[in-house]
């Protein structure tokens, strides 16, 4: 049920990317299995339990990092030629930008979570220790 539901999903919005991913984006994949999914729960913790400033810096570097990747993931689906490809990708603007819309909260939710720690004060708040 889930090869049909991942094939459904890369025929309704045209997404080959997920069904033959390239090489590049298979190296993001991983990142996201091995670096990515531990922090959720850590991150999940620490936001629910309050009061955690150490999470400041883990979820700055898991922010850029999904940013990043997500730059390159929509640079391509803007401007790469999927006519060569051998999964039917988006061919029309409208299709490229609603598969962009699907990738576009997986980059929004981490620069909200990057503006948020460094501008928060809570978060941003540095403090000063005493001299000797």
């Amino acid at each position: 049920q889930l090869t049909e539901l991942l094939q459904w999903y890369a025929a309704a919005f045209r997404d080959p990317m997920m069904l033959q991913p390239p090489e590049w984006f298979q190296a993001f994949i991983y990142c996201e299995a091995l670096l990515q999914l531990p922090f959720f729960p850590v991150a999940a913790y620490a936001f629910l339990k309050g009061g955690c400033k150490w999470i400041r810096t883990p979820a700055i570097i898991y922010s850029t990092h999904v940013a990043t990747t997500l730059l390159a993931i929509l640079a391509h689906i803007l401007f790469h030629d999927f006519s060569k490809s051998e999964l039917s990708g988006p061919r029309t603007h409208r299709e490229r930008l609603l598969l962009l819309s699907v990738y576009a909260p997986y980059l929004l939710i981490p620069l909200l979570i990057l503006f948020t720690m460094l501008y928060n004060p809570y978060y941003n708040h540095v403090e000063k220790r005493k001299r000797k």
